[in-house]
């Protein structure tokens, strides 16, 4: 696919969620519309530049055009505060329908089948992440933390889940799950509630594309996998031995000739040859009740050739194992580890500043703001696998952080027509042959 047309397709998306946004204004005073005050938040996670609005406006003085229109759709720049004003009292939930169209695209494009891997499922890792601490700035989303020594702290957090594949760095984000203040609960929302809530809301919707959930060993618990396998989900979550005594006990216990299967297999890295040695067992009870799990229970140790110890896990599954899938069930239960390092790492420190406080606002704006970086992110993860020139370009471009800062300097000196002429003259810039379009 060329240039222009993913990215139209995208924005399109984002419009149109934006449609049911929350007006708080009335009459005539709407000088700049909710579509504008969007655009103008998304461009800046979009562009990863902090200043794109303010060189846009005098771009706009000086050239009568800018590329916030040309390229985003804004009719009127707004300010900072009005960006944060007119957003504050949106729910972020409004754009969750994004992350589903986004989704669906990557369907029609062939492109989930590319991540099937574990008995044809799709690998989806859930994992939690913070994103904003104060112990000044405070909402009523905020989760609020009293400590011993009189501080109190505000701080959110959610679960970003991501569909991952062992052997690409490309992940797609799945609508987040906030962990804030719950209606009628006077518990302290945590982690496991906020996955058992996505679980309930999105697992209908995403069994029947074939799903198996990645998470560390603090989603391997029975409620958890209740609700899991209610939905229809498959589960790979890791299990410390330490955190599951029964279980350890039990297998601990297992005649090792008997009841536990076992085999090595030598793997050269292209720096040293590791062995991996896979030991497991199905139909465990995976806890000391009557009403107990059975799951699959699967432990992996890596030995380099001094026999040292690299790395050693183990992890419970419904995917039963055979001495044929239990190389490709570890690799899978290894593969949770790019939700940190492709998703919330790259967010934090990649130039999309996750963490950095926007505005935190008085209702929403927070979450609001968070979930448009995580769709930023989503719209240049699908360009990199659908758009034949921005995928071109990017290979071209030594770094992400060349790239942005090419977006960056041309951005704030040029106006081009749309998307598809910024690409364009890049690739002329970089003396590439256009793919077409």
């Amino acid at each position: 696919m060329g240039g222009g047309d993913s990215f139209s397709t995208l924005i399109s998306y984002l419009n149109k969620a934006v449609e049911n946004f929350v007006e708080i204004r009335s009459g005539n005073n709407k000088r700049y519309s909710i579509q504008d005050v969007t655009l103008a938040a998304f461009s800046v996670f979009f562009t990863q530049s902090p200043s794109f609005l303010s060189f846009q406006e005098l771009m706009e003085k000086n050239k009568g055009n800018n590329n916030a229109r040309t390229i985003f759709g804004l009719e009127k720049i707004p300010s900072d505060n009005q960006i944060r004003n007119l957003l504050d009292p949106t729910p972020a939930e409004i754009l969750f329908p994004v992350f589903m169209n986004i989704l669906e695209y990557v369907e029609k494009q062939g492109g989930l089948e590319t991540y099937r891997v574990l008995n044809n499922t799709i690998l989806v890792a859930l994992d939690g992440t913070g994103y904003f601490y104060s112990e000044k700035l405070s909402c009523p989303r905020c989760c609020v933390a009293h400590h011993k020594d009189g501080r109190v702290s505000y701080s959110h957090s959610a679960i970003t889940p991501v569909i991952v594949r062992p052997d690409c760095a490309q992940v797609i984000s799945l609508p987040p799950e906030f962990i804030h203040p719950q209606d009628g609960s006077e518990k302290e929302d945590c982690e496991n509630q906020a996955a058992k809530r996505w679980v309930k809301c999105w697992g209908s919707r995403i069994k029947d594309i074939g799903v198996t959930l990645l998470g560390d060993d603090l989603y391997s618990r029975q409620p958890v996998i209740e609700d899991v396998r209610a939905q229809n989900l498959h589960y790979l979550f890791v299990c410390k031995p330490q955190s599951h005594p029964w279980l350890s006990e039990f297998t601990g216990n297992c005649d090792p000739k008997v009841d536990l299967n076992e085999f090595s297999a030598k793997k050269w890295t292209g720096k040293e040859k590791l062995t991996f040695t896979y030991r497991w067992r199905n139909s465990v009870p995976l806890r000391d009740t009557k009403d107990a799990f059975l799951v699959n229970w699967l432990e992996l140790i890596i030995t380099n050739e001094k026999g040292k110890i690299t790395f050693k896990n183990s992890y419970i599954t419904d995917h039963w194992l055979t001495q044929e899938n239990v190389p490709m069930v570890a690799e899978a239960g290894r593969t949770r580890w790019k939700i940190e390092n492709e998703h919330n790492n790259t967010l934090k420190t990649k130039g999309y500043h996750l963490e950095h406080n926007y505005g935190h606002g008085k209702k929403n704006l927070s979450e609001l703001l968070f979930c448009l970086i995580l769709i930023a992110f989503s719209f240049h993860t699908v360009l990199e696998l659908y758009d034949d020139r921005y995928c071109l370009i990017r290979q071209a471009l030594p770094t992400r952080k060349t790239f942005f800062d090419h977006i960056r300097a041309l951005t704030t000196y040029l106006c081009f027509l749309n998307w598809t002429d910024l690409l364009l003259f890049m690739l002329r810039g970089l003396e590439l042959e256009d793919p077409g379009g």
